[in-house]
């Protein structure tokens, strides 16, 4: 493969680094679904250019280098031997596009999380995992398999300004300032969902938390990790693949 480190800024460079972190751990946290579901990031400078997995590859499998660079429109707009999944990039342009915020958007199709998507009452405030994400949560009614574009204003206006997203029937979506971020923030998805998943199977009656705890919950998560949101647990992440295989550098 070309040398892509050479042709890219380095701060393009270190957002290829950690989108291929965020994969990698994905699929380590096992919330991959093969090669069907995305995460992308913003490259860093003025033109609205983002980077995505190339479609086919595992999770496991993905580099700094193998990630393709695409336009709003998912146009590859540097050279890349690899295609991208339309039907991924439906969704993560349409969000990107209306949110400034969201540096780095992160979807998976995890079982557990599909399976609160598919409930009624979606996310119950049975844990404190889900007090979080209670706290910044939308939902998106299930249009079959994002290709149509007409679904993306409709998207954009049931997410607005949170940072939890379920699509109903489909998965769970999160975003955030960086690529650690998103990753924090769907680490407490997916622990929210199990937990639920996992009280429901005991049969016994459930104990909701206290609505007020859920309304002040931001502000005590913002302590908890000092302000520094998903930068906290981000390095030790790192290590961790470090130890696993450090070639997602590459």
């Amino acid at each position: 493969m070309t040398d892509i480190r050479s042709r890219v800024s380095p701060e393009e460079w270190q957002a290829r680094v950690d989108l291929a972190a965020a994969y990698r751990l994905v699929a380590d946290f096992g919330w991959d679904d093969l090669v069907f579901t995305h995460i992308s990031a913003r490259v860093p400078g003025p033109a609205p250019h983002f980077l995505i997995n190339p479609y086919g590859w595992l999770f496991e499998e993905i580099t700094a280098s193998s990630l393709v660079k695409v336009d709003l429109d998912g146009r590859k707009v540097m050279e890349s031997p690899n295609e991208i999944n339309p039907a991924g990039f439906t969704i993560h342009s349409a969000i990107h596009a209306a949110r400034a915020d969201a540096h780095c958007v992160m979807h998976t199709h995890s079982l557990n999380g599909v399976a609160v998507s598919a409930q009624k009452n979606g996310v119950l405030p049975v844990s404190q995992q889900s007090t979080l994400v209670l706290a910044s949560l939308a939902y998106h009614d299930y249009e079959g398999i994002a290709l149509r574009d007409d679904e993306k204003p409709r998207l954009v206006a049931d997410f607005g300004d949170k940072t939890f997203l379920m699509l109903r029937n489909h998965g769970l979506l999160t975003v955030g300032a960086s690529a650690a971020d998103a990753f924090l923030a769907m680490y407490v998805f997916e622990a929210a969902c199990t937990i639920q998943v996992r009280a429901q199977s005991g049969g016994g009656e459930l104990v909701p938390v206290n609505p007020q705890i859920v309304a002040g919950v931001q502000q005590a998560a913002s302590a908890v990790t000092r302000g520094l949101g998903g930068q906290l647990a981000w390095p030790g992440l790192l290590r961790r693949l470090d130890r696993l295989d450090p070639s997602y550098k590459t």
